[in-house]
């Protein structure tokens, strides 16, 4: 039996795992829809649907499945143009939630590669919703010109929030609790600060180390 499924498709930053596994031996295959195909003009052609069957038809490469075995797909969007392929080939499949193996695998896989591109550790380790769109696009707006490049910008809500007039300041932080969104180092109480602020859904205050590079 196989299972088919993805991870960070609903993330603001990086682009999207795709993983096969055969349930009983292990066997797997992963990649990695690029950032690139999540761009204005990409998106709007949803690329992303055929690059993700391209990535299965890898994994099939390695998983060799007979017509009779079961394939268990993940029901969401990003495998429409994979289950069209997969009828057409005359393949066993059902749409259903992935759940462990590969579930716990490709997730952690995806925070991983997160973390490969600058996200801080604590920040998936300690906060209940790491993915959530406003939190990362803080992480964002730390580093705005760094970091709009491992956004999925064609999507709409980054259309509407990703590029919102920011301020800067400079204040003294007298509070500990505090990590710069930019290095990711906790900052020192009554330290000098850069304050960022700008509105989303509701008012953000961002606190920089002043001299942060």
């Amino acid at each position: 039996m196989i299972q088919i499924d993805d991870a960070g498709s609903g993330s603001l930053i990086g682009g999207t795992f795709i993983g096969a596994m055969r349930e009983e031996t292990g066997e797997s295959y992963f990649d990695i829809i690029p950032i690139k195909l999540y761009n204005d003009n990409y998106f709007k052609k949803k690329l992303y649907l055929s690059y993700t069957s391209k990535i299965v038809d890898e994994a099939f490469k390695i998983l060799s499945p007979e017509k009779d075995e079961l394939i268990k797909v993940c029901q969401g969007y990003m495998f429409d143009d994979t289950r069209k392929r997969l009828s057409e080939n005359n393949y066993l499949f059902v749409n259903t939630k992935i759940e462990d193996p590969l579930q716990s695998i490709i997730e952690k896989s995806f925070e991983e590669y997160i973390i490969s591109l600058g996200l801080p550790r604590e920040f998936i380790k300690f906060t209940r919703y790491p993915f959530h769109f406003h939190r990362l696009l803080r992480w964002v707006y730390a580093d705005y010109n760094n970091r709009i490049k491992l956004c999925k910008t064609g999507w709409k809500s980054f259309q509407k929030y990703g590029r919102l007039k920011v301020n800067t300041h400079f204040d003294v932080l007298y509070n500990n609790n505090y990590y710069c969104l930019k290095c990711g180092k906790r900052i020192i109480e009554s330290s000098p600060v850069k304050v960022i602020t700008y509105t989303s859904n509701m008012p953000n205050v961002i606190y920089l180390h002043k001299f942060c590079p």
